[in-house]
């Protein structure tokens, strides 16, 4: 498998690193740089730039290709070329032939950088919040670091090919405080050797899908076995992030798809990923919108899909026992009563979003009328959760919650059908005032996944608005606003184009009502589109192309899941 460094970043499980080709911007040459997605900062984390020099030392042109264990820069009419591997967590091997690699590190306030030993240079990088030592292990090293009152004003380390052997060789590896000398390195190709065995290993244990899909398959496990970062500052266990492009957290909704496409293969990590945001709940219940190494961010939050996603996992893995049950059973409680503590401001039994943000549909045509809203998708979490805990309470030898939790998830469900069922279709409305929103949304289909719980008649209306071609269905799966709605955009967010995470509730929704068949075939065009146009954020819901960051884990984990369950 080889993927383009314009689109998917090159990195290895466990590990902040990357490496990715980046376009020009304000402060930033275009070319290949090595990275770090620490601090979930929303920037691209660029620490050194790398190039290839020839025998003058003059930059020259390469192409790249990237492989999950290797990078290969093979200089445009020569022979000379460099080899690049991730060889553990914190370290980067280079090995050049015929040619010279130089790394130029760009400093901000205070960073800097010093001789250790003759052959070890420490750049400290403020900006970064963690340190490189640049090793030589073969060839010549040369650094020139001028140095501007407080910081270094720049770094440029030059690794050219020894004499004899016509190579070079040296390795960069992050760390935070002080780093001990190894007493010795693996050879090169062992590296590569102990990466792809692990990649190998990762890709054996994902989940099948059809022969048609398997290059898909290939880059979806890469993708989620290169995005993991490990348990650190505030992650308390390892994590899968979003991306190592630019969107380095993880998100309270997020972790759940994730860990649904693990929990069959590697229970261990599936249940590191559901429980991460339970490790930083508030006191009140409430859990982070999203949390990386350096901080959470507790300004919104994200929907309340954990009871259904913990429901899910119980149904294919046996590794979810008593011990598991214990530790999430409070957590889930204090998690759901927070809704109805805390977002019920008018007191109608029926919780609300303050921004489109908590939703997870920042954007969706369900807030045009204004915010807070109540919509008919939370209530649908809230009981699916309710009544989850209630089964969990009965496991656990808790009679009396048990019912409480049952009566709690009826009378919700009541008051849902009474507050948002009108016209033979469901609404979304201010909260207090009760104006409905404008729009046509799929958020508004959600409570599919109530399944058989819904009376016959709201079914079966559901159902035919999913199937109607001239509403949600494309060729490629459910826009999330309506392709005849005056609000839908190609590129529109959540107001027109395909989701991972939508388009899995409603095919498990449209399954738990009955219909396989829609089921079957929205998972169908959906991983024939992403077999196409790769791992995206989003996806224009009429072209099928790719739309924002290209590289998702929740993409990947839902083509995963969606292949492997429903085309097979």
């Amino acid at each position: 498998m080889n993927f383009d460094l314009n689109i998917v970043p090159f990195s290895r499980r466990e590990s902040f690193l990357a490496i990715s080709l980046l376009p020009a911007a304000k402060e930033r040459r275009q070319g290949l740089y090595l990275r770090t997605v620490r601090g979930g900062d929303d920037k691209f984390g660029e620490a050194f730039l790398i190039e290839l020099l020839d025998r003058n030392n003059e930059p020259v042109s390469f192409d790249p290709m990237a492989s999950p264990e290797t990078i290969r820069l093979n200089i445009d009419g020569s022979e000379g070329r460099a080899d690049i591997c991730i060889s553990d967590s914190r370290t980067v091997r280079f090995r050049s032939k015929g040619c010279g690699i130089r790394l130029t590190f760009f400093p901000a306030a205070y960073d800097y950088a010093y001789e250790t030993d003759p052959d070890r240079w420490e750049v400290n990088s403020f900006t970064h919040g963690c340190r490189f030592m640049l090793t030589r292990l073969a060839g010549r090293m040369s650094m020139e670091v001028a140095w501007d009152e407080i910081k270094s004003s720049r770094v440029t380390a030059v690794f050219s090919a020894d004499e004899e052997t016509d190579t070079a060789e040296f390795a960069v590896e992050e760390f935070m405080t002080v780093l001990s000398p190894r007493s010795e390195w693996e050879s090169f190709e062992e590296a590569v050797r102990l990466v792809h065995e692990d990649y190998g290993s990762w890709l054996n244990r994902t989940l099948t899908v059809p022969e048609r899909w398997q290059e898909a398959r290939e880059l979806a496990a890469y993708i989620t076995w290169s995005c993991l970062v490990p348990a650190e500052g505030c992650l308390t266990r390892p994590a899968m992030y979003m991306s190592k492009n630019w969107m380095t957290n993880i998100w309270s909704w997020d972790n759940c798809f994730n860990a649904m496409a693990l929990v069959r293969h590697n229970p261990k990590l599936a249940w590191d990923q559901f429980m991460i945001f339970f490790d930083r709940q508030d006191e009140s219940g409430l859990i982070p919108d999203f949390v990386n190494d350096k901080y959470e961010l507790w300004n919104c939050n994200k929907p309340p899909i954990h009871g259904w996603t913990l429901s899910w996992m119980m149904r294919r893995t046996d590794f979810i026992q008593e011990e598991q049950l214990r530790e999430v059973y409070g957590p889930l409680s204090k998690w759901t009563q927070w809704w109805f503590t805390y977002r019920d401001h008018d007191g109608d039994g029926i919780p609300q979003y303050n921004h489109g943000n908590d939703s997870g549909w920042d954007n969706s045509t369900a807030f045009n009328n204004g915010i807070p809203v109540e919509s008919p998708d939370l209530s649908s979490y809230l009981i699916i959760q309710m009544e989850v805990l209630a089964d969990i309470a009965v496991r656990l030898g808790l009679p009396e919650d048990a019912a409480a939790w049952r009566l709690k998830a009826d009378d919700t469900l009541e008051r849902m059908l009474r507050h948002f069922w009108k016209d033979g279709r469901f609404t979304a409305c201010r909260s207090g005032t009760h104006e409905e929103s404008e729009g046509d949304s799929l958020l508004l289909f959600v409570p599919i996944l109530l399944g058989k719980r819904l009376p016959e008649h709201i079914r079966a209306a559901l159902l035919a608005g999913l199937r109607d071609e001239t509403r949600f269905l494309t060729w490629n799966g459910w826009a999330t606003e309506s392709v005849s709605s005056r609000y839908y955009k190609p590129d529109g967010y959540w107001r027109g184009p395909i989701w991972a995470p939508s388009t899995m509730l409603l095919v498990e929704g449209v399954a738990a009502a009955g219909d396989q068949e829609l089921a079957a075939e929205v998972a169908q065009r959906f991983c024939r589109m992403l077999s196409s146009s790769g791992m995206a954020e989003n996806f224009d819901a009429l072209t099928g192309a790719g739309l924002r960051d290209r590289a998702f884990t929740w993409t990947s984990s839902v083509f995963l899941i969606l292949g492997h369950e429903y085309t097979r």
